[in-house]
């Protein structure tokens, strides 16, 4: 585990940058780990929206100048042809192909719009994650996924009903902003549960120590690290995280399940 990745779970949330910090965390899966080039991207990126966007004052004009550089002029988008790769949520990956999935795209939109002073957050939209861009009195929805083009509200009815059912109504949590660790949290946790649809519960199991260590107060992740050492046989291991998930847990019905899981565990 490298230096950067344990700075970040000491980091306040606002210091956290979701692209450098997404990098990182995809670096641990590259020999050499060097990011060098992809952050040289991200430079020529931050570049061309500040030459475009120096007077661009409401949300949107800086959506349109999001989807103008992000995706007609450095081509990235979304990838439907291979939707549940993992290249599509490696973030070394995603700039080197410009293609991702719908959380990978946002944080680019996201920490890119942030550096040039705009105001910008990735929502937690089930499914899809989508971006919410501009001043609070002219804000717009936004989707990487398909070239940064707006979302209206009848797509964003259809994004929840794709995800949750038919005749599902928006809530207030489907649209609220994910914190900067919560966001990472979500590209992470969309590496695992494809690591475990495939089968590979050892991959699974290192993409939720990570997530431990970014986002240590994060109790679920703490819950699904030790379920899958507990499949891998290692009792003390899954004993010692949910005791770290029992000390950042406050909800006294999620306490009680915790305690139970260990009082099940001290008899093995």
């Amino acid at each position: 585990m490298t230096d950067m990745i344990l700075h970040l779970g000491l980091l306040g949330d606002e210091e956290i940058e979701l692209d450098v910090a997404a990098l990182a965390l995809s670096a641990l899966d590259h020999e050499g780990g060097d990011i060098a080039p992809q952050l040289s991207v991200l430079t020529a990126i931050g570049v061309r929206l500040a030459e475009l966007g120096h007077d661009a004052d409401d949300g949107p004009m800086q959506a349109a100048l999001l989807a103008q550089v992000f995706h007609h002029e450095f081509g990235f988008t979304g990838d439907r042809d291979s939707y549940d790769a993992p290249i599509n949520a490696d973030m070394i990956r995603v700039i080197d192909r410009r293609r991702g999935l719908p959380v990978s795209l946002s944080i680019l939109y996201v920490a890119a719009a942030r550096r040039i002073g705009w105001s910008a957050d990735a929502l937690n939209t089930p499914g899809h994650v989508i971006v919410s861009v501009g001043p609070e009195t002219a804000r717009v929805l936004i989707d990487p996924f398909n070239g940064g083009g707006p979302v209206m509200p009848e797509q964003l009815m259809a994004l929840l009903s794709q995800a949750q059912g038919p005749g599902a109504w928006p809530a207030e949590a489907h649209v609220e902003a994910m914190s900067n660790r919560m966001t990472l949290v979500r590209l992470l946790l969309n590496q695992a549960s494809r690591a475990e649809q495939a089968g590979d519960t050892a991959r699974a199991q290192t993409l939720y120590e990570r997530m431990t260590i970014i986002a240590p107060s994060h109790g679920q992740g703490w819950w699904d690290l030790a379920r899958l050492q507990l499949i891998g046989q290692q009792v003390e291991a899954a004993r010692a995280s949910l005791s770290a998930m029992l000390e950042v847990t406050r909800e006294p019905e999620r306490r009680g399940q915790i305690a139970d899981a260990l009082e099940r565990l001290a008899g093995r």
